[in-house]
């Protein structure tokens, strides 16, 4: 028996239950046993989410001592959602190594980060979670140009399925037990069940 070649397959890995379905579709159906799984988180540290719960951990004291029940700066209270996922996919697939990149968006675009990392990685497969309304299902997807700057309306998945130099599968999990709805260039709304 011939086995096929080790691949790079990199899942777009976020705090949102889209990403969550593409990391499940990745680790039940995607994913060989000689592959190498990256989840590759972008961090935006201009974010207001960022901002404010770095907020809520500073202690405010006049003094230099520390609440007893204060959190160091610099540390959460939550649990990475990154290790998380790792230890996901150590669990469903153990024999598959994974890692986890992570960069800053320094000003560019989410896709152009996403894409030239996939280019200095020399992944195979990316794998993204994706969001569709009804309106952009039905009017597909036309975009001018090519630049991601200036619509908010852009979906990111649908930027990378055609301009990725390599297979981007856009992943949409179609509830409990309905399966998934797959986007890629030569497959558009495939409904895989599962």
């Amino acid at each position: 028996m011939v086995t096929p070649p080790a691949r790079k397959v990199m899942v777009v890995a976020n705090p949102t239950p889209h990403s969550a379905a593409a990391l499940q579709y990745a680790l039940s159906h995607a994913l060989l046993e000689q592959d190498e799984l990256i989840l590759f988180h972008i961090e935006n540290p201009n974010s207001w989410k960022n901002t404010f719960s770095t907020f809520l951990r500073k202690p405010s004291f006049s003094s230099g001592a520390t609440a007893p029940n204060s959190v160091p700066e610099g540390s959460s209270t939550d649990i990475d959602f990154l290790d998380q996922m790792k230890r996901a996919c150590e669990i469903a697939q153990p024999k598959i190594p994974v890692r986890i990149e992570k960069t800053d968006i320094d000003g560019k675009d989410k896709a152009t980060v996403i894409l030239a990392k996939s280019k200095a990685l020399g992944i195979d497969l990316i794998i993204i979670g994706q969001r569709r309304s009804l309106s952009s299902a039905i009017r597909g997807y036309t975009r001018p140009g090519g630049s991601m700057r200036g619509s908010k309306l852009t979906n990111i998945a649908d930027y990378l399925i055609e301009n990725s130099p390599c297979t981007c599968v856009g992943v949409q999990k179609r509830g409990q037990n309905g399966g998934y709805v797959l986007n890629s260039k030569t497959h558009k709304n495939f409904w895989l069940l599962a």
